[in-house]
């Protein structure tokens, strides 16, 4: 054999064993892809909870939220989160709580100053 046609042979080797390389790091096992799914829907209901629960409130009360207090969340079916209002002394609200349920879709439960606005089973 001639000098190229080692080399030819030698950086063909070379692609081959790299691509099987990337091919076999690209499988992901079951574990993984569950908790990739887990953040994946922890985000998601943790975005639609900013996103729906300030809109409510200002609703109710003509006050915006901006960053609440307190979250709680089991990271998997609900996000309850909790805001101080800011006008209290002048006649706004106290506490603000708003829980978003992922099997709902949307708010399942708004209490502002222990008064029930919104209450879905």
């Amino acid at each position: 054999m001639s000098n190229t046609t080692k080399l030819i042979i030698a950086v063909v080797g070379v692609f081959v064993i790299g691509f099987a390389m990337v091919g076999s790091n690209k499988t992901q096992t079951i574990e993984e892809i569950e908790a990739g799914s887990m953040i994946r829907n922890y985000v998601a209901i943790q975005t639609m909870a900013t996103d729906k629960c300030p809109k409510a409130i200002k609703k109710e009360t003509g006050e915006q939220v901006f960053f609440p207090k307190e979250t709680k969340s089991d990271k998997e079916t609900y996000v309850t989160l909790s805001w101080e209002g800011e006008n209290a002394k002048t006649g706004g609200f106290q506490i603000a709580s708003c829980t978003l349920l992922a099997s709902l879709g949307g708010i399942s439960e708004l209490v502002i100053d222990d008064k029930v606005i919104i209450k879905k089973d």
